[in-house]
């Protein structure tokens, strides 16, 4: 299988690195395209399945699976450009383009096209991705291939359409919130007299406890809350301060605030 990343950033590095690390997809080649892309050659010189070019039009025209990772402002003047050179006959297009819908793609390339809007996060890069997936009707007859790839990256979740920009905030944007609130726990473990190396340690590994405690027992939040705290003791005295300062008010705030701005960059883009 051949598959091309068309807009190598961040993420899109991230869902390289994550195809490369599985042993699960039967990889030949990995296309990845940068208008510069001098550092994904030097980075990737000694992987012969990689070929790192500027060159879009080559990855398409080469691959059975064509990952769109452009800026969302980008994908209209792409599509236009290289309509052409996608196969609705053997291709798998996955967009992971915020903001996008289904729609969108279907305007420019037409309706046969099998297509997967899907949104990963950074966190790909280490196999832990939340990535949650829709398709079209044509697409529906690929969703196995397309879990195949986005398992390499995490955990895959198939959702409706109708919930992808929520899924948007929660999953992708929900990788810095949580980075912030592991740097504030970070901050007051320092300040509570920790040198920084250790005091991230201890957020980081209390953090992934708490998440494995929820995955693998399959409880609720509250539930392990309540297994925490004792009457009149310091983490309900925490915990209530945290509430009093507006902690899941602020978070919930930030979590529809995001939603909101995907509007606004779906009306700029179109």
């Amino acid at each position: 299988m051949n598959i091309s990343i068309i807009g190598t950033g961040n993420l899109g590095l991230s869902i390289a690195e994550g195809i490369l690390s599985s042993s699960e997809i039967d990889l030949q080649k990995l296309y990845l395209t940068k208008r510069h892309p001098q550092n994904l050659q030097d980075e990737f010189k000694d992987n012969e399945k990689v070929i790192a070019t500027s060159d879009n039009q080559l990855a398409i025209s080469s691959s059975d699976v064509v990952i769109l990772a452009v800026q969302p402002g980008q994908l209209n003047a792409l599509l236009e450009q290289l309509h052409d050179d996608f196969d609705p006959q053997k291709q798998l297009i996955i967009s992971t383009i915020t903001g996008k819908q289904i729609k969108d793609f279907e305007a420019h390339l037409g309706r046969g096209f099998s297509i997967i809007r899907s949104m990963p996060n950074t966190a790909a890069a280490v196999g832990e991705s939340m990535t949650c997936i829709s398709s079209n009707a044509a697409g529906e007859t690929k969703i196995d291939v397309a879990k195949a790839i986005l398992s390499s990256l995490g955990e895959v979740m198939v959702i409706e359409e109708s919930l992808m920009q929520a899924a948007t905030v929660v999953c992708a944007s929900g990788i810095a919130f949580w980075m912030r609130l592991i740097r504030a726990t970070t901050q007051g473990a320092i300040q509570l007299g920790f040198d920084a190396p250790e005091a991230q340690q201890m957020a980081v590994q209390t953090c992934l406890g708490a998440a494995s405690l929820l995955q693998k027992a399959g409880g609720h939040p509250e539930s392990e809350i309540d297994r925490v705290t004792t009457p009149k003791g310091c983490t309900i005295e925490g915990l209530n301060e945290m509430e009093h300062q507006g902690m899941s008010s602020a978070l919930i705030k930030g979590l529809v605030t995001s939603f909101d701005k995907i509007e606004e960059i779906k009306k700029v883009s179109r």
